[in-house]
């Protein structure tokens, strides 16, 4: 995979997913990192559009996919334990929201519906420890998510807030994280009444649950 770097920069689209749903990101990047890693299995809880699944459909691997549209709580562990039947899997790869730059609903168990920036981070914690149970001992978490500037809060490092709740909950980074260039962005096409650099990429970091590690770790 010689085009699987830290700087990831792929214009193309790819046939996965809708590109019309709001916040969608190219399936390329999944598939990538699906032929890298060789996982047997998938789990994708905040399925958007479908794009995981496509992928993974397109490769022949098994993938659960699942999002708060069709009824998944992906913060629910014990949610996810009965939809999953129990079943661990090798990689899993969740695209949450960023906070509220796009508000998806107002259901309370929305991560863009959360009230403050502290109930975010708690949210996709919540998601995160919850997927955890699922994963086998050296199961990889890919998450992409982007920093940005939000109208009342200024600036928002989310991938460094990412990074300190999974940590928190016993995840590794084995990886470099991925710098995933987002093609088709508007920040850099808009004029704005404010001063700021705009963010034209986003962050894939793949965490890694520890092979020898105590289930309670997370509990």
């Amino acid at each position: 995979m010689p085009w699987l770097t830290s700087l990831y920069h792929n214009a193309d689209a790819g046939i996965y997913g809708n590109r019309n749903y709001r916040g969608n990101c190219s399936g390329n990047l999944i598939r990538d990192l699906i032929l890298y890693f060789q996982p047997e299995s998938v789990l994708d809880v905040m399925s958007g559009s479908g794009t995981a699944g496509d992928v993974c459909r397109s490769l022949g691997i098994p993938c659960y996919s699942g999002d708060l549209r069709t009824g998944l709580d992906a913060c629910n562990a014990e949610e996810l334990e009965t939809a999953t039947e129990g079943e661990v899997f090798d990689f899993a790869w969740i695209h949450p929201p960023y906070w509220r730059m796009i508000a998806y609903s107002n259901d309370p168990r929305d991560l863009s519906a959360q009230p403050t920036l502290t109930d975010f981070v708690e949210k996709l914690k919540e998601a995160m420890q919850a997927i955890w149970h699922r994963l086998s001992p050296g199961g990889k978490l890919a998450v992409l998510i982007g920093d940005y500037n939000d109208r009342e809060l200024g600036f928002l490092p989310l991938t460094y807030l990412t990074k300190q709740a999974a940590f928190s909950l016993g995840y590794e980074q084995r990886v470099t994280d991925i710098i995933r260039f987002s093609h088709g962005s508007t920040s850099s096409r808009r004029r704005y009444n404010t001063a700021f650099i705009p963010g034209l990429h986003d962050t894939c970091v793949v965490f890694e649950k520890p092979e020898a590690v105590a289930e309670s770790q997370s509990n």
